[in-house]
């Protein structure tokens, strides 16, 4: 089997991804704009052979890079690089190469937020009411329809960069001055908590892994405010979560892949469609699910692509969590005071590098207990800042 990993170097820890299959005697070929000494040893050792495309962006240069391996190593069966911000080029690539998973026509219901909410419509999934506005007037419309606040972001991104809460009209009119040159889409603010519904579905579509997770703050929120964040996998999965997501997937017609579809869950217990990433979730959650579990979810991955099975029993034995710091505050616990209390549940502790670090902080820690009190004192004690005296 001849797998191209596309920007296999990043994230470090989807490293593992390559090194699972490479022992399963799959052939990885790399295609990246990392210099090939700058590759991480042990995964560069996993790499049947690896192309330097220093303009990945170019996708004629995507093209051709991938037609010089496929003429070197034969057919290629899978291409992946489990990363949203190349989820279209890979399905692209696929489409041109006739390669299985998801093809260009896919992308509009994956990538476009305007096109998931009908998607979740279409699966009876309530959403926030919203649309794609282009003029001040657009908006007003909406605005009128919904009242104030609303929230305004890329109906094409990543993350929650360049995601705005919009509170009144002066925000509004500014907004409309400065606003980004790509379409926007505008919705009502929903009073809820973010929850997410995770996991891997095989190549006829059954779910063989699935999770959830809760946020303490929306990723919006963070980013904006620089705010430190804690989440956590819960030990169970709410039926209606799942039921929920089942319907989207589906309905993506999502095949051997990973996922991470985000809801609100509100007070009642309902849950709103958010939107749809279907990738494994970002950070370090690939690693939560392995503490979680105790387990390898990267080994499964690699069963799941070479034998189309998943072995692994999931028991979700432990609610595992993250929190954040920031180098910026002043935090009343010194890490050391942290393991002299919580050794034996800190599984990692590590600093977040480049892009993640807006959502998740400068520095992280992994954590796991088999009861949520404890899991939210842990928190509580990594993010706890020192108050500061009043004169």
């Amino acid at each position: 089997m001849n797998f191209v990993a596309i920007s296999p170097n990043f994230p470090p820890n989807y490293h593992q991804f390559w090194k699972s299959l490479a022992r399963r005697g799959v052939t990885i070929l790399g295609l990246g704009d990392t210099a090939y000494d700058e590759l991480d040893p042990e995964m560069k050792a996993c790499l049947k052979e690896y192309y330097y495309l220093p303009h990945m962006l170019d996708y004629q240069e995507q093209l051709k890079a991938v037609a010089y391996l496929t003429f070197r190593h034969g057919k290629i069966d899978r291409l992946e690089s489990h990363n949203e911000f190349w989820l279209e080029s890979d399905a692209a690539l696929r489409s041109d190469f006739n390669i299985f998973g998801l093809k260009r026509e896919n992308m509009p219901q994956i990538k476009h937020k305007s096109e998931m909410k009908k998607v979740f419509k279409a699966c009876g999934v309530p959403t926030a009411r919203g649309c794609v506005v282009n003029t001040l007037a657009d908006a007003e419309g909406l605005i009128n329809e919904v009242g104030y606040p609303v929230v305004a972001k890329p109906d094409v991104g990543v993350g929650a960069n360049q995601t705005y809460t919009i509170e009144n009209r002066d925000e509004l009119e500014y907004f409309f001055k400065h606003k980004p040159g790509q379409d926007y889409i505008f919705e009502e603010f929903i009073h809820g908590k973010v929850v997410t519904y995770d996991g891997l579905v095989d190549r006829h579509g059954n779910v063989v892994f699935d999770s959830a997770m809760t946020y303490s703050l929306g990723v919006m929120e963070t980013v904006n405010k620089s705010e430190d964040i804690w989440y956590y996998v819960d030990r169970e999965v709410p039926e209606r979560l799942r039921e929920a997501g089942r319907k989207i997937l589906k309905m993506d017609k999502i095949l051997e892949r990973f996922f991470h579809i985000e809801f609100f869950e509100l007070p009642n217990g309902e849950y709103y469609g958010l939107e749809v990433n279907m990738r494994p979730p970002g950070g370090l959650t690939t690693d939560m699910w392995n503490y979680s579990n105790d387990f390898d979810i990267y080994e499964e991955y690699a069963n799941l692509v070479t034998e189309d099975t998943f072995k692994a029993e999931v028991n979700h034995k432990y609610y595992c969590g993250y929190a954040s710091r920031r180098y910026a505050k002043n935090y009343h616990y010194a890490i050391e005071d942290i393991f002299s209390e919580f050794g034996q549940n800190i599984m990692l502790h590590t600093s977040i590098e480049g892009v993640f670090a807006p959502a998740l902080g400068d520095y992280g820690f992994i954590f796991r207990t088999e009861d949520y009190a404890k899991l939210e004192k842990i928190a509580s004690w990594i993010m706890k800042l020192k108050e500061t005296s009043v004169l």
